[in-house]
């Protein structure tokens, strides 16, 4: 066997893995799965601001949403 041919069938099982993991990423099916999944790191940022709304202040004494509307105006 030449280095050539272990060559081309390493590029070839590459080709064949890019297109599995694409056809896996893109199915239908799990669409769903990855939407919910991309709204994760907003979900941590909901429940933190929805328990300091409760609260009222936050520990410097500030009316919670202070601090955010501080930081947009910059």
């Amino acid at each position: 066997m030449d280095i050539n041919i272990l060559r081309q069938i390493g590029v070839v099982l590459g080709a064949i893995a890019f297109l599995a993991i694409c056809w896996w990423a893109f199915s239908p099916k799990r669409k769903k799965r990855f939407e919910e999944d991309a709204k994760l790191p907003f979900a941590d940022e909901q429940q933190t601001s929805d328990k300091e709304a409760r609260e009222g202040e936050t520990s410097t004494g500030e009316v919670a949403g202070d601090k955010q509307k501080q930081g947009q105006d910059k």
